[in-house]
């Protein structure tokens, strides 16, 4: 009896001109195809093709309640599918491109298909900065949904490694740019109409907002349970237990370490790439060394604690 074949045979192509044309192509066919971001690596489709969307979903075994992110290439591209007030003009002006993510309320003409929404009445939006998915922004013509490029509920990819090993048969093509610069997905705030901000997930943009309660799910990333490895996790380990992998920070030493110096930024960049090590060690268990609760290290620990759940 043959052995039934992957659907797709994953070509992992370098970041260039022809890998572009190529993702671009695969797009208007409505497939979806894995590119960095500066944050992680995403799962891009054309936002206005529902079909395509649902092909995210599908790649990544995605919750349909759980919305995704839109990427635009620049502010003007996000004002066409989204009202934009002078607090959030003023956001984008300040941090796009980068890694924060705007909710604002969806315009009845996006054009934007309703399954990248989950069905509210606001959409999230990037402007990214990585060269690569503005080059296939560009390429394509169309804002492009693109959550991070793994299976459901598993550690974001922050390398194309990475993403074949979590989406290998599922997708067409995966661009790879090398490891992404910031490694961990974008913060998302919420605008309202009098420009009242609400942090929905922490990320490398500290706004000094606090997290909002949680409620219903707005936006990506607000599920209980999620960026979580195969093998359970321990947090605010100072020491390991005989069969845990153990993920060091600062003084506490492990088989692998964030940041030898105890530096966040460089600890937020080394977190989903230390995940997958650990994941893939021979040990069952995973600890990780507690993280401080200050600038990014809230953003950490709210994925460690997701992760753990």
């Amino acid at each position: 009896m043959e052995t039934e074949r992957p659907p797709f045979e994953t070509l992992v192509q370098p970041f260039g001109a022809e890998a572009i044309v190529a993702a671009a192509a695969l797009i208007a066919q409505g497939q979806c195809v894995a590119v960095p971001t500066e944050t992680v690596y995403g799962l891009a489709a054309d936002a206005t093709d529902g079909k395509a969307v649902a092909g995210i979903y599908a790649a990544k075994g995605r919750p349909s309640f759980n919305p995704l992110i839109v990427h635009v290439p620049d502010v003007a591209a996000a004002e066409r599918i989204a009202e934009f007030n002078d607090v959030a003009r003023g956001l984008a002006a300040r941090y796009w491109p980068g890694p924060l993510t705007l909710v604002l309320p969806l315009r009845a003409e996006s054009g934007v298909a309703s399954l990248v929404t989950a069905g509210l009445p606001t959409i999230a939006l990037r402007v990214p900065a990585h060269p690569a998915m503005q080059a296939l922004l560009a390429a394509c013509g169309k804002p492009l949904a693109a959550p991070s490029a793994n299976a459901s509920g598993s550690i974001s990819p922050t390398s194309a490694a990475h993403a074949l090993k979590s989406l290998g048969g599922r997708i067409p093509l995966i661009i790879d740019a090398g490891p992404t610069s910031v490694g961990l997905e974008s913060t998302i705030i919420a605008v309202a109409a009098d420009g009242a901000l609400r942090l929905l997930r922490p990320g490398p943009v500290d706004l000094g907002i606090a997290l909002a309660m949680p409620g219903t799910i707005e936006a990506p990333g607000q599920l209980a349970s999620h960026y979580a490895p195969a093998k359970p996790l321990r947090l605010n380990a100072t020491s390991a237990e005989h069969d845990e992998w153990l993920i060091g920070f600062g003084a506490v030493r492990g088989d692998d370490t964030l940041s030898a110096g105890g530096d966040l930024t460089e600890a937020a960049a080394n977190l989903f790439n230390a995940l997958h090590e650990a994941d893939a060690s021979a040990r069952p268990c995973i600890a990780i060394a507690p993280i401080p609760e200050t600038g990014v290290g809230v953003a950490i620990n709210d994925r460690l604690k997701r992760a753990a759940a």
